[in-house]
């Protein structure tokens, strides 16, 4: 007879097991500099210019009398705050309310300035203010719990919200289809059921509805709304707004009228005066296009998007899916196709030079042309529209940028002279003065900053200001609006031979040529309205060198970008081993709860100045979305049972920083580890790389690929970028979609990832910097090049299958983890809970515990 079954496991308790009612964290109110509130980066940058250098301390750094005061969150233990403001939250009060007398005790208190509700019960408790004391805190929580008891015997049952079926997929990775029935009864009418009372449901958090978002990887993660939850972002009633867009269009006899996204200078982000799209549609998404005809309004944006614009946008509008089966793959063919023999009008200051060649050799041949009024049509019928920031300019020191600014124009200067001359090539003439290449204009944003070592406030998450730049063989020009110059910056441009105009006449100096004779070198991505003011008689058309200089670091550029990922580090490290403990003793903690958290762990590090793009905190369905990001009133609750991504950086005085980590607070199950350790294979594979010279991050892309491919897995995005130093987190040429030689001096990030739609999704993004190495051999070359990796944050080893690693990766994770161990250290002498978590996940081995009798299997790291 077959033998008996193993005995039953001894009834132990075990925290995913309790029956405990789960924990929220509650917070308090206080006045704290806000992160990107009225305080500009002029105020932060001379704040941390008064400070001493980075130690190896608890890196803490104290608020400024000079910044405002905003809402803000506080925890008492943890000495740190959490600004609310800079997400633009219209309901979250500016002031605290007036103190009043607490019915139960009698003592002076303040209401929740977060929920405008003075009444607190345990579900809504749900802040950072769990520094009370634990015996306090239980005995609260006692109280609470026996009050909610008999207000729940009185209560009505919540009706869950219909599941609706989710939207035909043609793209397996396409963000916006996992919109669905992973969640849905978890929607709102579950967040309204738990303001009354906590799930009957133990080891699990309620789960909120999902918000699905996406954009170029990690630039700009999108805001979006949740139409009958969030208040915060109402769907626009477009219907007056194009009335009078038509009534203009019809001045301009245009039979189309293109909306693009883009500013004048071609940002990755725009001001909010320049979001002309989102005024006239309503879709806030950072890709797209829209184009009105006569009688109808069309929505142009890829598979990211789909569900936002389906959500965003009014009546009035038609959605068209880029690349679905049947549709055009983008814009432009949508517009050969529909726009023949038609006027179409675009303001070309917002159209890139190539982009406008492209369109024209498509569209005139049938009859379709491009039509570029003198002002923009958005502009004329824009009522309050947002101003211009006024705030001003500041120097970026030579011990960040390495390089001084004199030293920067030299070198431009030196490669227009070396330009030869626009002849044909038929002459035998000697050029003429006017076939002279002459000077150069600069419109890009990051590269006028980085060549002037000058900051600013003007764009979200960039340092960066409005202004055009003309660099002559003899003179250079800042075309730039007064009232952001002080008294330093205008005697450091005078010091500098830079003369300085107003912003604005920057149209008068090409028309008139008040450079002389000769011709200007613009780049393909200035606006076509430029080469369209000189004509092809006074300009030529070639890529920037200063987009070469920029991507190439200096040492103090590289030194820089180490210390920035070492304080970044250090704050993500706390941020991890804070979500760790706070989830294992029963709290339940939001998405949107955990990017604020990370943010202002950030914030108390030596030279941070603001994020570098919009966190990306997501758990089981929003991370499959590459580019999701949450919103406090939607945010769903980080499930221990699926991996969690967050994808986030900090911009400090010496370097922008971009790192991701995928971390699992539970146990994953098999396609979890599976998935994982491909991805951390193609990680290594990049990460080990040894290249020659001449070799383009294109043909090194396969190997972060290689180990998904084998499983016929893939992702979307691209591998990695390059990134800036104290300006852009994304910059070119350079990175793993390029076909540009990678040279020592480049950084770029490492990003391979996976996305399990509607379920989980997976990223490791470190970031890496080029660098010379010595080889046995020397063939194809002297020179052979690898990565330095800059990112210090460990790697965790939990979802990793052993059996899948060979012997060199398996080294190469412990040798990882051991080096961020050794470098972080020091620097986290003062906070001993995310001390013992790095020495906890530098050490542990890969895996998961065996199981033990009976199948069962604990895991207490």
């Amino acid at each position: 007879m077959p033998p008996p079954p193993p005995p039953p496991p001894p009834p132990i308790c075990f925290p995913f097991g309790s029956k405990k009612e789960k924990r929220r964290l509650s917070f308090s109110s206080m006045s704290v500099p806000p992160l990107n509130g009225s305080a500009s980066q002029l105020e932060r940058a001379q704040s941390q210019h008064s400070k001493a250098s980075f130690s190896s301390g608890s890196g803490s750094r104290s608020s400024t009398a000079s910044r405002s005061t905003s809402s803000s969150m506080t925890a008492s233990v943890d000495n740190l705050t959490f600004v609310t403001d800079s997400e633009k939250y219209d309901e979250v009060p500016k002031e605290l309310p007036p103190l009043e007398k607490s019915g139960k005790n009698g003592r002076l208190q303040r209401s929740n300035t977060m929920t405008g509700t003075k009444k607190s019960t345990l579900s809504n408790r749900w802040g950072y203010g769990w520094g009370l004391g634990k015996q306090r805190e239980k005995e609260k929580e006692a109280e609470l719990t026996r009050e909610m008891s008999q207000s729940q015997r009185s209560k009505t049952p919540s009706v869950d919200l219909p599941v609706y079926q989710p939207p035909v997929r043609h793209n397996s990775q396409s963000t916006q289809a996992s919109r669905t029935t992973q969640n849905t009864q978890n929607t709102q009418s579950t967040h309204r059921s738990k303001s009354t009372h906590h799930s009957n449901r133990s080891g699990r958090s309620q789960a909120l509805r999902p918000n699905e978002s996406s954009s170029t990887l990690v630039g700009s993660a999108l805001e979006r709304k949740n139409t009958f939850a969030d208040s915060l972002r109402d769907v626009v009633h477009t219907s007056e707004r194009l009335a009078e867009l038509r009534k203009q269009m019809e001045k301009e006899q245009l039979d189309f009228y293109i909306v693009p996204n883009e500013d004048a200078h071609g940002s990755e982000y725009v001001a909010e005066s320049d979001k002309r799209r989102e005024y006239i549609s309503g879709f806030s998404g950072s890709a797209g296009q829209a184009i009105v005809s006569k009688t109808e309004a069309y929505l142009i944006t890829d598979s990211r998007y789909w569900l936002q614009a389906t959500e965003q946008l009014d009546a009035n509008w038609k959605l068209v899916r880029a690349g679905a089966q049947g549709e055009p793959k983008d814009w432009i063919d949508w517009l050969v196709a529909h726009a023949q023999s038609s006027r179409i009008g675009i303001d070309g200051r917002m159209l890139p030079y190539e982009q406008a060649m492209l369109i024209n050799s498509k569209i005139n041949p049938m009859g379709g042309k491009l039509v570029y009024p003198v002002q923009n049509l958005i502009d004329l019928i824009w009522k309050g529209k947002p101003t211009r920031s006024k705030e001003p300019v500041f120097l970026q020191p030579i011990q960040y940028s390495g390089e001084e600014a004199h030293s920067k124009l030299a070198e431009v200067q030196t490669w227009i002279k070396n330009q030869p001359p626009d002849i044909p090539s038929y002459s035998r003439s000697e050029p003429k003065p006017s076939q002279y290449q002459v000077g150069t204009l600069i419109t890009s944003l990051p590269q006028i900053a980085y060549l002037l070592n000058l900051r600013g406030s003007d764009i979200p998450f960039n340092p960066l200001f409005h202004a055009y730049l003309f660099v002559g063989v003899d003179s250079a020009i800042l075309f730039l609006e007064g009232s952001k110059v002080p008294e330093n910056i205008a005697s450091y441009l005078e010091k500098l031979k830079v003369t300085r105009r107003d912003y604005s006449e920057i149209w008068a100096f090409l028309r008139k040529r008040e450079w002389g004779e000769g011709k200007i070198i613009i780049s393909p991505q200035s606006s076509y309205t430029i080469s369209l003011v000189l004509s092809h008689y006074r300009c030529t058309v070639l890529p920037s060198h200063v987009e070469y200089m920029i991507s190439v670091k200096n040492e103090t550029e590289l030194k820089g970008l180490r210390r920035a990922y070492m304080r970044d580090g250090v704050a993500y490290v706390q941020f991890l081993a804070w979500l760790d403990d706070k989830l294992n003793a029963g709290y339940d903690i939001t998405e949107w709860e955990a990017a604020q958290r990370l943010t202002e762990f950030r914030r108390k590090q030596e030279h941070f100045m603001g994020l570098a793009y919009q966190n990306i905190s997501a758990s089981g369905p929003n991370a499959a979305l590459p580019h999701y990001s949450p919103r406090k009133s939607e945010a769903r609750m980080i499930d221990k049972n699926t991996p969690y991504l967050n994808d986030s950086g900090g911009q400090y005085l010496d370097g922008t920083c971009d790192t991701t980590r995928t971390i699992h607070f539970g146990r994953p199950d098999t396609e979890q580890c599976e998935a994982f350790t491909r991805v951390l294979q193609g990680h290594i594979a990049i990460d080990t790389a040894v290249f020659p010279e001449g070799t383009s991050g294109r043909q090194l892309d396969v190997l972060a690929r290689r180990a998904l491919w084998k499983e016929g897995y893939n992702y979307l995005h691209g591998t990695g970028h390059g990134f800036g130093s104290f300006l852009t987190v994304h910059e070119g040429p350079q990175g793993f979609s390029s076909n540009v030689p990678l040279v020592p001096g480049h950084v770029v990030t490492n990003e391979p990832g996976f996305y399990n739609d509607g379920k989980w999704g997976i990223r490791i993004e470190s970031a890496l910097a080029v660098r010379r190495v010595t080889t046995r051999g020397e063939f194809n070359g002297p020179i052979w090049l690898s990565f330095e990796r800059l990112t210090c944050v460990p790697i965790q080893t939990r979802m990793i299958k052993d059996s899948m690693l060979t012997k060199e990766e398996k080294a190469w994770i412990k040798d990882h983890n051991a080096e961020c161990f050794k470098k972080l250290k020091p620097l986290l002498q003062n906070d001993k809970r995310a001390l013992r978590w790095l020495d906890r996940e530098s050490k542990r081995e890969i895996g998961l515990a065996a199981a033990g009798p009976g199948g069962l299997t604990v895991d207490w790291g």
